[in-house]
């Protein structure tokens, strides 16, 4: 049941991934998944491969942060990775970039 709460909220948090982008957080896609290595890549090393970006911290001491991917046009991927308490990843997904919005 923890493990569906937490999909649930890594959806949640890639849907909301929009607006004002932190500095840092834009990455190439194949640098991430290239780079991040769930049960091995730390929290740390993140923080000094990509910087800072879009972070959830839950009560249960993991978070779930997300790096977005430029994919022309104006749009982005999402990457987004569990780490957990522990500050190791836990697990990774990709998302396609959107359509961009109409005008």
């Amino acid at each position: 049941m923890k493990a569906h709460a937490l999909v649930l909220a890594l959806a949640v948090l890639a849907g909301c991934a929009s607006g004002t982008i932190p500095a840092g957080t834009q990455v190439p896609a194949e640098r991430l998944a290239a780079a991040v290595v769930p049960g091995a890549t730390t929290k740390a090393e993140l923080l000094a491969r990509f910087g800072q970006t879009k972070a959830v911290v839950f009560d249960s001491g993991y978070e779930a942060w997300v790096y977005q991917s430029p994919a022309g046009a104006g749009r982005f991927a999402e990457f987004v990775i569990l780490i957990d308490p522990a500050g190791v990843v836990a697990k990774t997904r990709q998302r396609p970039p959107s359509s961009p919005a109409a005008p």
